[in-house]
């Protein structure tokens, strides 16, 4: 009995001391409290507590200003450590929307580690330093942006045609020049969110022509239409995260919505990657990522080598040459993280997408091919070579675009090639007529080659079948398959290529072949295999009619 009393006091002694422990610890010794313990306001020593902004219109309680005070509502001028400081000026008053919804992080935690995720199983955490700016995803999308050389000639326009003179952007800008140059203007970082006169071109005129001297006479004159669309280009892309807008101009040169889809619109080889920037990083392999355990460099290896980070990815390296880009399109895909949204918190830019269909891309020929057609033909048209993958064609060869037609580039645009990886884009999820029209065109600029018209008929060719059977089995089925089925060269037995592709288009491209592939033209002596008539041609023509005549 004298032993139990002893352990029960042993023990209740022990289970106070640990509760005296835990008081102390959560009202003297807690992080949160020693920081507030070193502030002061103009009244006096700064109060300790627990503080946290609530905002319910977007869901979200965090309590990061129980450390970050002077980022709350009302306390803007606490000072002390550093931590208490206030935020630097933003668009958006930190204070009403807190600071998850753009930095990530758990908002109810009070413990560092815990706050700014870095625990096991927390889902969201906090964004590096580097890419703070990926935040502006969750609830921006930013329209019309251009492909990267088009971003930066409309860039470099705003500068060459010193408009910073008058206007300040991301804070450059907009200060008065010794000898009375420049003047403040108004702020230009949000026009793609808040719009702008489009009348402006017309009235800066007006008042230059009414000024005698100064910076109307200094710093602006005419401006031609080429310069003026760059200009237009640049302002409809403003929404003060320059870094951002540029990340997505190099995401829309290299080809990713070929596979993926962003905001219901893309291909659907690879997954969705309208939240991607949400994944969670518990559920990752990074073993084979070098850096810290961070999203943004899983993504960055994953773009540089699939398969590595991946296994059995189909992916084909991202196609984008400089170090500075592929941290670009990490960094962009980071920032796909779009929420769902109370109405009264959903941006311009994003209601002109999700509710009036404005499309996030600019319709430019340019950058439909950067976003769509990239990833497999390559930024040059030239077609890419990659190990473990079938070739994809040369689209911009000057063989080829002077034998296609217009109708055959549309066809082929809008259709694609069943049983290939290359879809038909004239849908609603991928490219409108006007779309495919501009595609087009821009493929006859890469290649230099106008289209020239065809006098014959489109099926024209009278050649013998046995003969070009015997011909196709010995000089052409080890690139194209014995039935046309493809191999190192393209699927010919393809009831879209076949219904598309004329008679002459189908001669000329045996006689002459592909200059820099592996399609030599059969016209022309070759060690190789012998040279072929042309009725032995035509007579390989009507051959490959033949499959087009099976098909049901």
């Amino acid at each position: 009995m004298r032993k139990n009393k002893l352990l029960l006091l042993i023990s209740s002694a022990g289970a106070l001391a640990l509760l005296v422990w835990a008081a102390v610890e959560e009202n003297f010794l807690r992080e949160w409290r020693r920081i507030q313990a070193q502030g002061r306001t103009e009244e006096g020593p700064l109060r300790v507590q627990l503080r946290q902004i609530v905002n319910r219109g977007l869901g979200t309680k965090d309590r990061c200003v129980s450390c970050h005070v002077a980022m709350g509502p009302g306390e803007q001028g606490a000072s002390g450590a550093p931590l208490l400081r206030p935020h630097k000026p933003v668009v958006h008053d930190p204070a009403e929307f807190g600071c998850t919804v753009c930095h990530g992080g758990q908002g109810q935690a009070t413990e560092k580690a815990d706050a700014h995720g870095r625990v096991a199983f927390w889902p969201e955490p906090m964004l590096e330093k580097e890419t703070t700016y990926a935040g502006c995803g969750t609830c921006h999308i930013t329209l019309g942006v251009p492909e990267k050389s088009r971003m930066k000639a409309a860039s470099a326009a705003f500068e060459r045609l010193d408009c910073l003179a008058c206007h300040r952007v991301d804070g450059r800008g907009g200060t008065i020049r010794p000898g009375g140059g420049g003047m403040e203007g108004p702020d230009l970082s949000r026009t793609g969110i808040t719009g702008y006169d489009p009348e402006w071109y017309a009235k800066h005129l007006a008042k230059r022509a009414e000024a005698k001297s100064g910076p109307w006479r200094d710093a602006f004159g005419p401006i031609s239409p080429l310069d003026l669309e760059l200009l237009r280009v640049y302002l409809d892309t403003r929404v003060a995260a320059s870094g951002w807008v540029e990340a997505k101009s190099v995401f829309l040169s290299s080809g990713c919505l070929g596979c993926h889809k962003l905001s219901g619109v893309g291909g659907d080889d690879g997954p969705d990657l309208t939240l991607a920037g949400l994944k969670d990083p518990g559920r990752l392999d990074f073993t084979y990522v070098a850096g810290k355990p961070v999203l943004e460099n899983w993504f960055r290896e994953h773009l540089l080598a699939p398969a590595s980070v991946v296994a059995g990815s189909q992916m084909p390296p991202a196609a984008v040459l400089e170090e500075r880009e592929l941290a670009q399109l990490a960094f962009f895909t980071l920032s796909l993280r779009r929420r769902q949204l109370n109405d009264a918190y959903v941006p311009r830019d994003r209601m002109l997408a999700t509710r009036f269909g404005r499309r996030e891309f600019a319709r430019d020929g340019a950058t439909l091919y950067g976003a769509f057609c990239t990833g497999c033909h390559g930024d040059d048209g030239l077609g890419r070579r990659l190990p473990g993958h079938v070739s994809f064609p040369s689209v911009a060869n000057p063989d080829f675009l002077e034998i296609a037609s217009d109708e055959f580039l549309r066809e082929t645009i809008r259709q694609g090639r069943p049983g290939r990886r290359m879809p038909g884009w004239l849908r609603e999820d991928g490219l409108t007529a006007e779309d495919i029209d501009a595609v087009t065109a821009y493929l006859r600029s890469l290649g230099g080659v106008a289209s020239r018209p065809d006098g014959r008929p489109r099926r024209w060719v009278r050649g013998e079948v046995r003969a070009g059977e015997q011909i196709y089995t010995a000089a052409c089925s080890g690139c194209h398959g014995a039935r046309g089925e493809g191999g190192p060269g393209p699927a010919l037995n393809n009831r879209v290529l076949l219904a598309s592709a004329t008679d002459s288009y189908l001669v000329e491209t045996i006689r002459r072949g592909r200059r820099g592939t592996a399609m030599a033209g059969f016209a022309e002596p070759n060690p190789a295999w012998r040279t072929l008539a042309s009725e032995e041609i035509e007579a390989v023509v009507a051959y490959l009619r033949t499959w087009e005549e099976s098909k049901p």
